[in-house]
Parts: C-alpha cells; structure tokens; sequence
C-alpha cells in the first residue's frame, strides 16, 4: 500500500495567545494530533503540519496536491481563513482528498460549504466526563475501539446537530447532563471521504488519549482510500457554486 500523506492543519491561536492552553499543548494541538498518527500508523504515513498564519495557511496548491488526507482543526479563527482557500480545499476533497474535521471545525468554512447547512449544535463547556459509544461496530474507523470511550474531562455538545443525514454514524457520545451527540459521523462528497470527530477541546488534553488517537488514526486510513486508489486522478470541479453534488438547504 502506498504511503499516505497526511496534512494535520490547526490555527494554533490558542497555544501562541494562552499560557494555559500552551501548557496542556506545547508542540500545539497540530502537534498532539501528528505524533499520534506518526506513533500509531508508523511508516505507513508521512505526517506534515501547518497553521493559520502559514503563507496560504499551509494550504498552497502544490501542498494540497501532495496530500492524501487533510485534518482540520478551528475553533475562534474561522472567518480568518481565506475564501480561495477554502475553495482550493473544497475542490481538492470533491477530487478525492480525505479530510477529517475535528471538534469546533464543525464551524469551519470548508465543513460548512461541503455539507451545506449551518452545522449549529448545542453546548456547555463544565468539564464534564464523555462517553463515546460505538454504533456502528463494523465501521473500519471504530476498528480496535474501546466501547465506551471514556473522556473524564471534555467540552459538551449536543443535539440538535444541523447537518445533513450521515453516510454513517459511527459514534454517539452521552454526557453527565443527559445530553446525546452524533459524534463521529461520515459524508461523501464527490470522490472524497469525510469525517467528523468531536472529542477534542483545546482546554482539555484530549489528544493524547489513546483511544481518541485510535480514532483518528482509523479515520485517516479510511479517509485516504480514495486517494490512493487514483492518485493521479483528481480532476477539479468545473462548476464551483454546484461542485458534483446538491447542496443541501439550511434547517432552521
């Protein structure tokens, strides 16, 4: 199998602005994620970073075209990144480029025009404990999954989640306030995979959980299968507005 080429990509404001956010992640949160796929996936990856203030944010066209999975990770930052590109990267996951949106890239631009609807959710951030349960067991991304995963501290959110109906939902999490989540949930958007993962506050050191790791490492090889299966194939979207598929309305 071919090497994946994975682009971990964070806006590292957090970690350059609090001292207490940098103390949980001191290689930033770009980092925690990278050297849990380096240390689960081995040779099997090559793993690069990049950051919001990155000329391009890391995300020029010749980085993207060597990318097989992108994943993306924002939270006060969104309306900073740049439109062109955000549509370089619509194009590229429309082509078959991976990507996975983690925790509060739920609000990110390229989650939100891929997906077509506000992705509005609730939540309470009192450091309460998460139980990430497994529902679809034979999904490769929940391969070698603890069920529960146990988060003893973690942001809360909740139902309602307004996005379209999932491929797949892998994960359902509970909180200690009763409410339930769609946690881990897959979308096809022309040839590229996506999935979203929720556990990961930048508050809490939710990236060097083992299990969460486990995820994302499973995440990134399901993610990259179309990819790798044509990698010389990934032709652009001629029609930006549309790409190749209908976007869905937005729910109020």
């Amino acid at each position: 199998m071919s090497t994946i080429k994975v682009l971990v990509w964070n806006e590292g404001v957090h970690e350059r602005t609090q001292s207490e956010i940098a103390e949980i992640y001191p290689d930033g949160i770009h980092g925690a994620i990278a050297s849990g796929l380096a240390e689960l996936l081995g040779s099997a990856v090559t793993v690069q970073t990049a950051v919001l203030s990155d000329p391009e944010h890391g995300l020029s066209a010749d980085v993207l075209e060597q990318t097989d999975v992108l994943l993306w990770w924002g939270h006060i930052a969104h309306d900073e990144v740049s439109d062109e590109v955000v549509e370089r990267v619509r194009q590229r996951v429309l082509g078959g480029m991976g990507l996975l949106v983690l925790h509060s890239g739920h609000f990110s631009k390229i989650f939100t025009r891929l997906l077509g609807t506000t992705c509005s959710l609730a939540w309470r951030n009192d450091g309460e404990r998460e139980l990430v349960w497994t529902a679809a067991g034979r999904h490769p991304i929940a391969e070698g999954v603890d069920h529960p995963i146990i988060i003893d501290k973690q942001e809360m959110y909740g139902e309602p989640f307004d996005i379209p109906t999932p491929d797949d939902v892998v994960f359902i999490s509970s909180f200690s306030g009763g409410e339930v989540f769609r946690s881990g949930v897959t979308f096809t958007r022309g040839r590229g995979r996506i999935f979203y993962f929720s556990p990961g506050d930048q508050e809490y050191p939710v990236y060097f959980h083992p299990q969460v790791r486990r995820v994302l490492a499973n995440g990134v090889r399901w993610a990259a299968e179309p990819a790798l299966a044509a990698p010389n194939a990934m032709p652009t979207v001629s029609n930006p507005e549309r790409g190749w598929f209908e976007k869905q309305p937005h729910r109020s």
